[in-house]
């Protein structure tokens, strides 16, 4: 299990937390919490930041927020393929997605980690984007587990220039025009005095590099478009519409950045017998009117494709209901299974043979049955 603190209470927030309120409770612990403002300590200082920026990182994002509430911190052991990992990212990287809380850091510390510039860097690396697929299984296969293959359309690193761009055996310029930084700046006289405006450089794309010989495969993009194929391990117990996620899985990233991830939408289809409710699974069972009466040892078909006899009560009414113990939909995130419930519909033959007839209507003399009594009401009909 995982050793993790629960992201909410990393945060001190609740579990209905709104974004504001997410954001509101990063900035102060950001700020009592980073290593420059902690000298003394700076090591433990470090360890609760980096806590702290994995749970806003993840609560922050809603599709991340969704799975950690559904999954915990590290996802479904053993979900996926390939370089398929846990579903959330930890450490620092994560202050690229935080929008204007990029620059948190400049303002209570006029830097970053020590100091530096927190001013983005056009020529870093990039990560590459995520991509969302869906994947349709059968009732049993959720049921059970399975693993599957995808076919996925992605960018991919060029294997013939190796993501830069340029032909193999070629030099790659640096930008006249902006010196290599991959911005533009200029000043401007204004009625208020002068003015400096920064732009991304139109010569070399604000990349700081001009490739003079594109390379044949990619004409210069660094990426090409190709199939992949995915296997993917589906748990037993997943339910319908829930997300698996396969870390790296995605589109590349440029200037040596990391892949970005594949989403993968379950989408589970219905069962002609059996429906599932929570980690429940229900059903009817249709039994004779002999059986319902006399009691009897009914044969029960599981999903998993096994067999449970059930012993059936003497006397047992249409719509009664029954629990076999254990034997449900597993539980994604935790040890616990679900029960296999069912209700028995008493079947009334509606052709009889004339010994038959003969027989229940000996049964009904011996049971002096009469119809029943339609009781007046209050008012008297």
């Amino acid at each position: 299990m995982s050793q993790k603190r629960d992201y909410y209470e990393v945060l001190g927030v609740s579990k209905s937390a709104t974004e504001d309120e997410l954001k509101k409770a990063f900035r102060k612990l950001a700020k009592q919490y980073h290593p420059d403002a902690n000298p003394d300590n700076k090591e433990e200082a470090e360890r609760k930041f980096k806590e702290i920026n994995e749970a806003y990182e993840t609560l922050s994002d809603p599709q991340k927020r969704k799975m950690y509430d559904q999954f915990g911190p590290d996802g479904p052991a053993g979900f996926g393929g390939g370089n398929a990992g846990g579903y959330y990212s930890s450490g620092f990287e994560g202050f690229s997605d935080f929008g204007d809380l990029g620059d948190i850091f400049s303002s209570f510390f006029g830097g970053g980690f020590g100091g530096r510039s927190s001013r983005k860097n056009n020529n870093g690396p990039v990560q590459g984007a995520d991509l969302k697929s869906t994947i349709d299984i059968s009732f049993e296969e959720a049921f059970l587990g399975t693993e599957k293959e995808i076919v996925i359309t992605r960018s991919e690193t060029c294997t013939t220039c190796g993501g830069n761009g340029a032909k193999p055996g070629t030099v790659i310029d640096k930008c006249t025009v902006c010196n290599g930084t991959g911005q533009v700046r200029q000043i401007q006289n204004t009625i208020l005095g002068q003015m400096q405006t920064t732009r991304t450089c139109s010569n070399c794309n604000g990349t700081g590099k001009v490739i003079k010989q594109p390379c044949d495969d990619c004409k210069g993009k660094g990426k090409v478009r190709k199939q992949a194929k995915i296997k993917i391990k589906i748990p037993a117990g997943i339910d319908d519409n829930q997300t698996i996620v396969l870390r790296g899985e995605g589109e590349s990233g440029a200037r040596g950045g990391a892949k970005g991830d594949l989403y993968i939408v379950v989408r589970v289809k219905k069962h002609s017998i059996y429906v599932r409710n929570g980690n429940d699974v229900n059903c009817t069972i249709p039994i004779t009117f002999t059986q319902a009466a006399l009691g009897a040892d009914v044969v029960i078909p599981m999903v998993d494709g096994t067999k449970e006899t059930f012993k059936i009560p003497e006397g047992t009414q249409t719509g009664t209901r029954f629990t076999i113990r254990g034997k449900g939909f597993k539980s994604v995130n935790s040890s616990s299974t679900g029960n296999f419930v069912f209700n028995v519909q008493v079947q009334v033959p509606k052709h009889l043979s004339k010994e038959q007839r003969d027989i229940l209507v000996e049964l009904a003399k011996t049971m002096n049955e009469q119809p029943p009594i339609k009781k007046k009401g209050i008012f008297g009909f």
